[in-house]
Order: C-alpha cells, then sequence, then structure tokens
C-alpha cells in the first residue's frame, strides 16, 4: 500500500502518542492515579489525559512527541484552569530543554517521560490547588465521562443516548 510522508509522519506521530499515553497510565496506576484520556474540557479544549490521585486532585497530562508541536502550542496553559497539577507528557527521545524556558512555566509545571512500557516523572507539578466546588465539579465531570465510556463499550446501542463528552 502507499503512503505519502505526511500520512507515515501523522501516523507515527499518532504511535508515539498512544505508547507515551500507556507509559503515563501504568506509571499512574502503580501509583493509585486513574485516567482517562481525550477527556473534553468545559472551555473546549481536550486534555490528553486527565486522572484523578487517590487524594481528589485532577492531573491533567499533554502529550508532545515532536518539536514542532510542542513549540507551537501556544493553548496549553488554557489547561490550567481544570487541574491542581499538570504535567507533559513526552518520550524519551523528544528533546525537553524548551520545557526549561519561561514561556513554559517550569514553576507549575512538571514532565513525565514515557514510552510504551512505562513512565517516569522528571520533575515533579508541584500543586496549584483547585477552588473545592471547581475540583468537584472537575472530578464529577470525569466520573460521567468515564462511567459513559464503560456502558457503551459494554453495550454500543447506549452511545446515542445522554450527554455525548
Amino acid at each position: 500500500m502507499f503512503h505519502s510522508s505526511g500520512m507515515a509522519d501523522s501516523i507515527a506521530k499518532e504511535q508515539t502518542a498512544t505508547r507515551v499515553a500507556r507509559g503515563i497510565a501504568r506509571l499512574f496506576a502503580r501509583n493509585d492515579i486513574w485516567c482517562l484520556s481525550e477527556m473534553p474540557l468545559r472551555n473546549g479544549r481536550r486534555a490528553d489525559l486527565m486522572g484523578v490521585d487517590p487524594k481528589g486532585r485532577v492531573i491533567i497530562v499533554e502529550i508532545k512527541v515532536q518539536r514542532g508541536d510542542l513549540l507551537g502550542d501556544g493553548k496549553w496553559p488554557d489547561y490550567l484552569d481544570f487541574c491542581d497539577r499538570f504535567y507533559w507528557g513526552v518520550p524519551p527521545e523528544l528533546d525537553r530543554s524548551p520545557l526549561a524556558g519561561e514561556g513554559y512555566r517550569p514553576d507549575c509545571c512538571g514532565i513525565i517521560v514515557a514510552d510504551g512500557y512505562d513512565g517516569e516523572i522528571v520533575r515533579p507539578a508541584p500543586l496549584h490547588p483547585l477552588a473545592a466546588a471547581r475540583r468537584r465539579l472537575e472530578v464529577e465531570r470525569l466520573a460521567r465521562a468515564a462511567l459513559r465510556r464503560a456502558t457503551v463499550a459494554l453495550d454500543p446501542h447506549c452511545a446515542p443516548w445522554g450527554t455525548p463528552e
């Protein structure tokens, strides 16, 4: 089968992002943090991974697998209003030096390096607590999305009902 170079690059990027997400999910699971991928936020953005830790704190991970995507993403601060901790998730081979720059706010953003097997927090994300009412709302939205996905996985006929993500 013939693939254009752009299509092959897009497929490779998607596969790398999937592997990074899996490694982060394994790291989180070992630490009793449970997350969903592609979680829509109320501001129209979509978190690559959004989860809840054992203390009920909300964590968002933005996955970047190419330098150009990392450097060109000016929308990432939009996620900060929806989480207590924010991480960048990157593959081991990605140059992380831009994440040390002031534009990427190292004072509030952690870094997780991950592949398809595991992940490691190389810079912890500082806690920036959400207001209690905001956290409750985000945790409820996350729980409803997880329950809807589980229900539709068991019975696809349920997909048209309720409020889609």
